[in-house]
């Protein structure tokens, strides 16, 4: 065997150990740490919402979860969550209140509507609010479903509730 190819097979065979042993190339593609801690999150809520309980229970451990989410969040991005879980809960009391990937987020029928995405949760620029596709927010060939958030003024509140009731009686429709 010629020296090249034994040191390709000897730096072949170091790289099929490191990866064995768990060790990772810092360079690799793949999930942000913040993204594994996302999937997780998801398990372990998807485990949570398997074990059963009433409706009531559900919603209450919901907002227990949310509410502590909440809590955990830096000071602006705190604030911001905290006057949207009010302004969702006002607008839409039906509306359960739950975790999504880790993220404050509210379902009807189990299905999350939409979502609240802290800006330190990713390291974002911004916060965003989202909406899934059982928003059916709807509209010709292209629509937005998430829209950047810097500050809650009473305009982007009052469009906050309009996306809100939008999505519940589009949702309830069934279109």
């Amino acid at each position: 065997m010629s020296p090249r190819k034994r040191t390709g097979s000897a730096a072949s065979k170091s790289a099929k150990e490191e990866k064995s042993s768990g060790a990772k190339d810092e360079k690799a593609p793949g999930f942000s740490a913040e993204e594994r801690a996302a999937m997780k999150e998801r398990v372990r809520e998807m485990k949570a919402e398997a074990r059963g309980g009433s409706r009531a229970e559900k919603r209450a451990s919901g907002e227990a979860d949310v509410l502590e989410k909440i809590g955990e969040m830096a000071g602006a991005d705190r604030a911001l969550a905290e006057r949207l879980h009010a302004l969702i809960m006002a607008a839409a009391p039906d509306l359960a209140p739950k975790t999504w990937y880790g993220m404050p987020a509210y379902a009807r029928d189990g299905n999350v509507v939409c979502f609240f995405q802290s800006a330190g949760k990713f390291k974002a620029r911004y916060a965003t609010l989202g909406f899934s596709d059982k928003a059916h927010l709807d509209e010709g060939a292209m629509w937005p479903t998430g829209f950047a958030l810097r500050e809650l003024t009473p305009d982007v509140e009052k469009r906050i509730v309009g996306l809100v009731r939008k999505a519940l009686d589009r949702g309830s429709q069934g279109s």
